[in-house]
């Protein structure tokens, strides 16, 4: 631990970032999921709902940073394209 406190406020600071940057990932990664258990039952209307939630969660993560832009975007195709591929 520092000793000067603006070194402990800076340590205070990012791991409270780091929690929240945690959570947010964790989020996106079950919806993720939750799409994924919805296309393996065929279950049309579901996988709708949360592809558009877990669609409006990667693009915040994009917009905060959190995860690179490409990833996002990547991950968004391939998660459009496996609900498209339930019809």
């Amino acid at each position: 631990m520092p000793n000067i406190k603006s070194s402990k406020k800076s340590v205070k600071t990012s791991s409270k970032t780091a929690d929240n940057n945690t959570a947010f990932l964790s989020k996106v990664k079950n919806s993720i999921k939750k799409i994924e258990k919805a296309v393996k039952n065929k279950d049309k209307e579901t996988a709708t709902t949360e592809l558009k939630k877990a669609v409006s969660n990667i693009d915040k993560c994009a917009s905060k940073g959190i995860m690179k832009a490409n990833t996002c975007n990547r991950q968004k195709a391939r998660l459009n394209k496996i609900v498209k591929e339930m019809e």
